[in-house]
């Protein structure tokens, strides 16, 4: 069951061994960021079920910011609460350093990829935990594919109501996500010719994919209640939609993409949902419960986000027309301009997306050190590489990497 029991996702409110949080107040919209990382073997490249020994020395840095996954072949990293978008890239950057640092000295490395590139994943070593066993219980196979890794946005948000609302207007704006930040093309040693495969195996989850259209809190808890009853939720955490009110924390979290390549595209990620999340909470307080997009448009947009990323096109949930995602990015820049200069983001934004179209997409990069050689090896030390040093690459510098 992809949910944590040991631990919660995210420290909203709360200091963490990475630093204090920033002091809340009535207009700080905070927002912290979770990545899921695969443990790998630098020689043979392959992922490794030795999650704990890497959890055990990073905890010694990063404290309650350092956290066990569901499949031994995962750890995962967690920022505090940030306001500052350059302090929440500091963060990311430390978070796995020190993650890298901590395999390192074991003589492994972390990876951040949606999907393991190279090894032996089916079925998963599932970490012990009862709630991970009744998961397994109820949800069988399902865990078969679940070495899969995704990057997780809170924004502060406490009112559920409004949460539930702002989540309506999100909904049209999930595949661009998707295709901004798919790091998934491969998966065991084979070109799944999708960007984002993990988008594709998370989407056979009972409850996952877009949320539904909700009217209000009310609306939610009946749902939730009588998937609950029917047995299809283990418990609130195994609420897996892309977008749902914290069952612990209160905030918003938004969990649609694959874990970003890059610290960079982390912050690049994080900046645009806080002011999608901004813009449509000015919204909701005039009386506007987002737009009712059709289910079925959505689904194919999501599938064609996962098919193209950032190389193609994609499809507007609102109206249906297919576009390039480079329209589509253009759009979203233009509905969340607001948000973005409310924090003083705009700059930062406009820089790292325009060095994320020149150095192309995560799966594109992926993609680019498997053609030289046709190699997977490369693939995988690629992304080792970025993972910790956090900064976008270049194709230039992909070139020099892979001689």
């Amino acid at each position: 069951m992809p949910s944590r029991a040991p631990h919660v996702g995210g420290t909203m409110g709360a200091g963490t061994a990475a630093g204090p949080p920033t002091p809340v107040d009535s207009t700080t919209r905070l927002m912290g960021v979770e990545e899921e990382y695969l443990v790998v073997d630098p020689k043979t490249r392959a992922v490794v079920p030795c999650a704990a020994p890497v959890l055990e020395l990073a905890t010694a840095e990063l404290g309650e910011c350092a956290a066990a996954e569901i499949t031994k072949f995962q750890v995962e990293g967690k920022t505090p609460p940030c306001a500052d978008l350059s302090e929440l890239l500091e963060h990311l950057r430390r978070m796995r350093s020190t993650m890298g640092a901590a395999a390192a000295r074991l003589g492994l490395g972390v990876m951040a990829s949606g999907t393991p590139v190279l090894g032996d994943v089916v079925p998963p070593p599932i970490n012990e935990h009862p709630r991970y066993e009744l998961g397994v219980r109820t949800y069988r196979a399902l865990h078969d594919e679940q070495s899969v890794c995704a990057g997780h946005v809170h924004v502060h948000l406490p009112d559920r109501e409004r949460a539930l609302l702002v989540s309506n207007h999100l909904r049209p704006w999930l595949p661009v996500l998707i295709a901004l930040m798919a790091n998934s093309p491969f998966w065991m040693g084979r070109d799944t010719g999708y960007a984002s495969w993990r988008t594709l195996t998370w989407g056979k989850w009972p409850v996952a994919g877009p949320p539904p259209y909700f009217d209000s809190a009310a609306d939610f808890d009946r749902l939730i209640a009588v998937l609950t009853e029917s047995g299809v939720l283990v418990d609130p955490g195994t609420i897996f939609w892309d977008v749902r009110p914290s069952a612990r924390l209160p905030t918003l979290e938004v969990r649609v993409t694959d874990v970003p390549a890059t610290a960079e595209e982390s912050a690049l990620l994080a900046a645009l949902v806080r002011a999608l999340v901004v813009v449509a909470l000015a919204e909701v307080e005039r009386g506007d419960r987002g737009p009712r997009v059709s289910p079925e448009l959505l689904r194919a947009a999501y599938w064609r986000a996962a098919r193209d990323g950032l190389d193609g096109h994609g499809i507007d949930p609102g109206t249906g027309r297919l576009m390039t995602i480079t329209d589509l990015v253009d759009d979203l820049i233009a509905r969340v301009r607001d948000g973005l200069e409310e924090f003083g983001d705009l700059d930062a934004v406009t820089a790292l997306l325009a060095r994320l179209r020149a150095s192309g997409g995560g799966a594109q990069r992926q993609r680019a050190a498997h053609v030289r050689r046709g190699s997977f090896e490369d693939v995988v030390d690629f992304q080792l590489r970025q993972t910790v040093s956090g900064t976008l690459t270049s194709p230039q510098d992909l070139k020099a990497a892979n001689p």
